[in-house]
């Protein structure tokens, strides 16, 4: 049985993150976000994905973008629930242990934990103010 090893390169994140995308299009509770209400542009999206990840794990400060507004966009097309944000976090999770171990994933799996709840609470509240 092969041991895996701990996320250490661009190269790791970029593989996480490329099946990331592959579970998350054919995830039932939010592929159609990805495959139907954005457009979204696969060969820009995941390099600034895997640089805003890179930026986290391997401390190197490569993400120069907000990370935030683009979530408030689609949330003005679809409210993002805490079922969108789980999913999204299952997947991200399954990504990283169907590849690696060892405390940068662990750590990954944290800091995603944690994003997700703060996007869900911010979408939450835009779709209260938008909603008036």
């Amino acid at each position: 049985m092969d041991t895996k090893r701990d996320i250490a390169s661009r190269q790791d994140i970029t593989l996480f993150i490329n099946e990331f995308y592959e579970i998350v299009r054919a995830d039932q509770t939010i592929g159609f976000i990805f495959n139907d209400v954005i457009e979204m542009d696969w060969e820009h999206h995941i390099p600034l994905i895997v640089d805003f990840w890179e930026t986290i794990l391997l401390d190197n400060p490569v993400y120069k973008n907000n990370a935030m507004s683009s979530h408030f966009h689609v949330n003005s097309k679809v409210p993002l629930t805490k079922e969108h944000f789980d999913a999204w976090l299952n997947a991200f999770s399954s990504s990283i242990d169907n590849n690696f171990e060892g405390p940068v994933c662990e750590m990954a799996k944290k800091r995603a934990k944690s994003i997700a709840a703060i996007m869900h609470l911010k979408m939450e509240e835009a779709t209260k103010r938008q909603n008036g």
